[in-house]
């Protein structure tokens, strides 16, 4: 009786170690379900992306005024009677050069 109990118990604790350590067990399906629920929000992300670019395609289908501001945005179009003014940022300027003095005239001069 005692040999098949410790058999038993053997069994057991094997089986356990397969439930909760081994590769095939209760940590490979939690790793799977985080990839489901990874994937599910990726899809569901990508989802409203298409969802916008499907409103886009219609828009651009049926209205002249979704076609004129990407015209606007991406072309540059000015419309008649209209005026284009651009303003630039200084922060997007380059680095102005030192004024010439002239120390730095002739030392120009001589080379």
């Amino acid at each position: 009786m005692r040999v098949l109990t410790g058999l038993l118990l053997t069994a057991l604790l094997l089986l356990q170690y397969r439930l909760w350590v081994a590769d095939d067990g209760f940590r490979e399906v939690w790793q799977l379900q985080s990839a489901v629920a990874d994937q599910q929000a990726e899809n569901d992300t990508l989802r409203q992306r298409n969802d916008q670019l499907k409103a886009e395609v219609q828009d651009l289908k049926k209205g002249l005024t979704a076609l004129e501001e990407r015209a606007r945005h991406d072309l540059g179009m000015v419309g008649p009677g209209e005026t284009f003014y651009q303003v630039v940022d200084s922060s997007d300027l380059p680095p102005l050069r030192e004024p010439l003095t002239p120390a730095t005239t002739e030392a120009a001069v001589k080379r």
